[in-house]
């Protein structure tokens, strides 16, 4: 009798506590923004199935709202896909939507997440962005390789001037020159055919690298289920990348310290982050892995959103003739009879610097930017947002928002014109580059030779379509990856201008 009353009494209490925890979960989820409804385990992880991340989750914030909430596996994730609520993340709550997500991918090629981009917030992370600011991306730098720019902008010239090809396939083009001036600026060289470094293998290696990180893997979200990488292949691929990526590394920073290396005329990247490394005055003394770790940021990030700003640009222009037309004018009003664009001359470029914001606000780099996550509990708009919630950023949603743009789906340069938007982070309505601590520090970097690679194109040369194809015909469709490449490549005919 004693012992059935024991039973009774401990399954009461059982019962009350599932109650209790029940009541709790469902107060809880009252308080988390809206989103679609959740399956067990995986919670709403299917969804992500049905096309490109960045697409599905626009479809899905259309009918939940600008702050969605979704359960993928085990990871809280929230979705931003307006100006105001990324005002919210980035200026509100900043410090708190200042970490990042530990992701299998970027943790293993990131040298366990010691680069710029994913290093958890904290010292360290403050103390290489302070080196990455004053050292290696700082206008004074950026002024430094303005003669590898002018070369290498040459190189690609006489390339296209003379291909034996009937059309010239600029993601090629522009791919090979932003590898070679990001090669020469960060490594002082273009392991051109040297050894078993080569230009390609080094190209392979960047396809590779994005692919990899665009990818969404599934022990980032059912870790339990990690034991899948191995047998899908992805925990080879990515082994494999990330030794291609070391060796080369090793081999760098090996030649950087032989002494009977030639003097250079500037330090290169490697060159100041070696100083740095011996510099007993610096608040961290960094490891070679966290000089690997900043390499691949300086060697990723540039090189990929680059070629992928310059070979949409030329898709939209080509998409819009009177658009190319006006441009091309400007440029070679401004440019006179040289052979070639000079940096000095794109601060009167303002119809072109107008032609790259529309650019970037139509095809951002990273439409989803790189994830962050919040260190701490927070509510917006009176919802709670938990600890430890991956936010993605919808920044090309946002940059299409009905409410802060007119005619958002027209490609017109004109609407930057009279206008003070730019791209460092002040207004939430164009966000490229991201904003607050997180932003990207290498934005100077990319837009210097952004802006003369498309000048020099336009100045040189006519640009048209394949014979008989229409403008309506051009495939826009966009590839994964961490930054969003034209699928389909651009080839275009280009006509030499004497001018």
């Amino acid at each position: 009798m004693v012992l059935t009353f024991l039973v009774l009494l401990i399954a009461f209490i059982l019962l009350l506590i599932l109650i209790n925890q029940i009541g709790k979960q469902t107060a809880r989820a009252k308080r988390l923004p809206p989103g679609p409804r959740r399956l067990p385990l995986i919670g709403n992880l299917h969804l992500l199935s049905d096309g490109l991340p960045h697409c599905v989750l626009e479809h899905l914030s259309r009918k939940y709202g600008p702050l969605m909430f979704l359960q993928l596996g085990s990871r809280s994730t929230l979705v931003v896909s307006s100006a105001k609520m990324a005002k919210e993340v980035f200026k509100t709550h900043d410090l708190v939507f200042s970490g990042r997500p530990a992701l299998y991918v970027a943790k293993k090629l990131s040298y366990d997440c010691v680069n710029l981009s994913f290093a958890p917030y904290g010292e360290y992370w403050r103390e290489v962005r302070k080196i990455a600011i004053l050292e290696l991306l700082s206008a004074k730098r950026v002024q430094m390789f303005q003669s590898v720019r002018d070369e290498e902008v040459g190189v690609m010239i006489d390339s296209i001037v003379h291909t034996s090809e009937a059309l010239i396939n600029l993601s090629h083009v522009t791919i090979c020159l932003t590898n070679n001036v990001l090669c020469r600026s960060a490594f002082g060289k273009k392991y051109e055919g040297e050894g078993d470094i080569t230009k390609n293998n080094i190209h392979e290696l960047l396809e590779e690298t994005m692919d990899l990180l665009g990818r969404f893997c599934i022990s980032d979200f059912l870790p339990w289920l990690g034991w899948l990488n191995k047998f899908s292949g992805m925990e080879e691929r990515l082994n494999k990348c990330f030794k291609g990526l070391d060796i080369f590394y090793d081999r760098v920073i090996e030649e950087h310290r032989d002494c009977t290396r030639p003097k250079m005329e500037h330090e290169d990247l490697v060159d100041v982050l070696i100083r740095v490394q011996n510099d007993p005055n610096q608040a961290i003394a960094l490891t070679n892995e966290q000089i690997k770790g900043v390499i691949t940021d300086m060697f990723i990030a540039g090189t990929d959103t680059t070629s992928a700003t310059v070979v949409w640009t030329m898709a939209e222009l080509i998409r819009n003739p009177l658009v190319l037309r006006k441009a091309q004018n400007e440029v070679r009003g401004v440019v006179k009879k040289k052979g070639q664009v000079e940096e000095s001359d794109l601060y009167g470029l303002l119809y072109l610097k107008a032609v790259i914001k529309e650019a970037f606000r139509v095809h951002p780099p990273g439409p989803l930017l790189i994830p962050r996550e919040t260190t701490e509990t927070c509510t917006i708009e009176g919802y709670e947002i938990p600890a430890k919630t991956m936010v993605f950023v919808h920044a090309k949603m946002i940059g299409k928002d009905p409410k802060c743009w007119e005619n958002p789906d027209e490609f017109s340069p004109e609407r930057f014109l009279d206008s003070s938007i730019d791209y460092k982070g002040n207004h939430f309505e164009f966000l490229p580059f991201g904003a607050g601590r997180r932003g990207c520090p290498g934005m100077d970097f990319v837009l210097q030779l952004v802006e003369l690679v498309l000048a020099n194109l336009l100045y040189r040369f006519d640009w048209e379509l394949p014979h008989g194809m229409k403008r309506e015909d051009l495939d826009m469709e966009e590839a994964a990856g961490l930054t969003i490449q034209k699928k389909i490549p651009l080839c275009l005919a280009a006509r030499l201008v004497y001018i």
